[in-house]
């Protein structure tokens, strides 16, 4: 039996059209946009996403994650789970609806699903009026929440907050959120995709239908107490380490040619490296790969130690 050696995986995004989203997946990341139609996401590293590079070209991460689970994962991994992070941008032309995500113990008692959704944001683009909701009041009342939203006035009990770039946002599961317009965002995620929507501020959806509402669900599992801290990084400046939690983590690094960054998985956990600027190659012993602006690779846990050269800035995460 041949025994292949994996390498860094190139990933093609998964595009989706959303009632809210818009063009600057385009013009900000240098995405393909196949159709006129408003693309709200692009998933970069998730089950699904194909392998656009080497011997395996055209599978899908989570077909190789079956081949070589403790490869990738750098530990005894439980392949049913699926791959445990989900990395997107987000490009944001109107709100996206008032959501709220379960933590690991609700996703298992609500949903069957192995693991909730803790998240975090990086602001990379921002249009002078943004802002995003980061919660409601503190100490608002279940029974307040539910009859704001029976009443269509939830927006008076929601905590707005200001954003610019290099703005990061780490949210907890149960924390309550909305990004909105004129944001494009990098999101690190647990890999899930329970969501449920609390308001969606009186619109329809593409199809001319209003989308559903989880109000029991979502206002049980919300958090009414406590609010998220906002920090800051800019994206003009050195490396950073941006988030660290016990559910992923995430550095920033400018790449220059004369001070190429040196990185290591050590075998421990794979790395998940976004080129949010310029172009930038990774190099792994004799071997180079080109990684353009708005693109993602891969590192396998087994790779060990190697090198992001060019010109750029790259987002990397890991567990």
């Amino acid at each position: 039996m041949t025994t292949h050696t994996l390498y860094p995986l190139l990933l093609q995004s998964h595009l989706l059209i959303k009632v809210w989203g818009g063009r600057k997946l385009q013009s900000v990341l240098h995405k393909s946009l196949p159709t006129a139609d408003p693309y709200g996401e692009a998933w970069e590293l998730h089950d699904h996403c194909k392998i656009v590079n080497g011997i395996y070209a055209g599978q899908s991460l989570g077909d190789l994650l079956k081949q070589f689970p403790q490869e990738l994962i750098g530990k005894p991994y439980d392949v049913s789970q699926g791959f445990p992070l989900l990395v997107k941008f987000i490009h944001a032309e109107d709100w996206l609806s008032v959501q709220v995500h379960p933590n690991d113990e609700q996703a298992a008692e609500l949903e069957g699903e192995p693991r909730g959704k803790t998240e975090a944001w990086i602001i990379l683009h921002a249009e002078p009026d943004a802002k995003l909701v980061m919660g409601v009041i503190p100490n608002t009342t279940r029974e307040q929440m539910a009859e704001a939203i029976a009443t269509n006035t939830l927006e008076s009990l929601l905590v707005y907050q200001a954003v610019t770039a290099g703005d990061v946002l780490f949210m907890h599961a149960n924390t309550i959120h909305a990004i909105g317009p004129g944001i494009v965002l990098y999101e690190v995620q647990q890999s899930s995709d329970t969501t449920y929507r609390l308001y969606d501020w009186g619109r329809m959806d593409l199809d001319g239908t209003p989308r559903p509402l989880h109000i029991e669900k979502g206002v049980k599992v919300s958090n009414l107490v406590s609010l998220p801290q906002i920090t800051h990084t800019p994206l003009d400046g050195g490396v950073d380490q941006m988030i660290t939690s016990d559910f992923f983590n995430t550095m920033f690094y400018p790449v220059t040619d004369s001070a190429p960054v040196q990185l290591d998985t050590e075998g421990k956990t794979f790395h998940s490296i976004t080129n949010i600027a310029g172009d930038v190659t990774i190099q792994v012993g004799d071997s180079s790969y080109l990684l353009g602006l708005g693109q993602t690779a891969l590192i396998p846990a087994v790779i060990g130690a190697y090198t992001v050269a060019g010109e750029g800035k790259i987002l990397v995460s890991w567990i």
